[in-house]
């Protein structure tokens, strides 16, 4: 397995099937990205996502949305913009990010919602 592989394998794919699960029963707070392969500031984010996911490994998890085939979770989150970032503490939103952003951003983000 190339590093870029192990890489991506810590932010699993979660669908309208296993969002329930992954997202809102994790004992671990959750960072979920939404996105679609058509948005350019998605494309951008993903390789920041990927870092903050090792750099947070045991204590977050990550979890990636892709709208175009899952549409159902945006619209029951009010995604209305991509890339959006959404980070969830036992099953609870706790914060959302839209458009894209830095990876300071996204650290302080995540150190807010682990600290409340």
């Amino acid at each position: 397995m190339s590093v870029l592989a192990q890489a991506r394998s810590t932010v699993l794919d979660v669908t309208d099937a296993t969002f329930a699960t992954e997202v809102l029963m994790s004992d671990r707070p959750v960072v979920v990205d939404y996105w679609a392969d058509w948005c350019a500031p998605c494309k951008q984010l993903a390789p920041i996502i990927d870092e903050l996911a090792r750099q947070y490994d045991g204590r977050v998890a990550f979890r990636k949305v892709d709208t175009n085939a899952n549409p159902g979770i945006a619209m029951r989150q009010g995604v209305m913009a991509l890339p959006t970032v959404q980070i969830f503490v036992r099953g609870e939103l706790v914060g959302s990010l839209q458009g894209g952003r830095t990876k300071g951003t996204l650290i302080k983000a995540i150190d807010e919602a682990l600290d409340a």
